[in-house]
């Protein structure tokens, strides 16, 4: 009889998912997993200094690899994105962060991915084909310090919604 095997895939995926929650645990902030993914993988949540819930949201999409594309620089990770994932991170007010988790070395990279496209001048996702390749720089690591800067990013655009409302007072 054969018996179902678990494939390599799933394996560095759940890896790539503790690397990342773990970080999140560490700065006192708690992680939803999506169980159905059609383009977010976790959510972040934060709390302020009382252990209360702030408003807002971090969306992150995690892809794992065993063999990470590394420019010849040594210091730039290409990756390859389909436009239809790209098309709801783009459309989505709260941060949505890439992570690319390389299971070779047990490290992650991280791309915030509005503002990745926002500093690409004349980018019209419209003339795209079916992917693009997007550059980390390989000093985007997982770290504390990267959750915390997620939370920032996320304390920027409430900031920017409310001054949004507050003119349409």
């Amino acid at each position: 009889m054969v018996k179902k095997k678990r494939p390599r895939e799933h394996i560095i995926a759940d890896l790539s998912i503790n690397y990342v929650e773990r970080y999140i645990f560490l700065c006192g902030y708690s992680v939803e997993r999506i169980q159905h993914d059609y383009g977010y993988d976790l959510v972040m949540f934060t709390y302020d200094i009382n252990g209360e819930i702030e408003n807002g949201q971090v969306y992150i999409q995690l892809k794992a690899t065993d063999y990470l594309k590394t420019l010849t620089d040594g210091k730039t990770i290409a990756f390859k994105l389909a436009i239809s994932d790209l098309e709801l991170w783009l459309f989505e007010p709260m941060p949505c962060i890439l992570v690319i988790y390389d299971s070779q070395s047990s490290q992650a990279y991280w791309l915030y991915l509005q503002a990745y496209f926002e500093n690409i001048e004349a980018f019209n996702i419209a003339q795209l084909g079916e992917s693009v390749t997007v550059y980390l720089p390989k000093t985007n690591i997982i770290d504390e310090e990267a959750i915390k800067q997620f939370k920032k990013y996320r304390d920027d655009v409430l900031s920017q919604l409310k001054g949004v409302i507050r003119h349409y007072d």
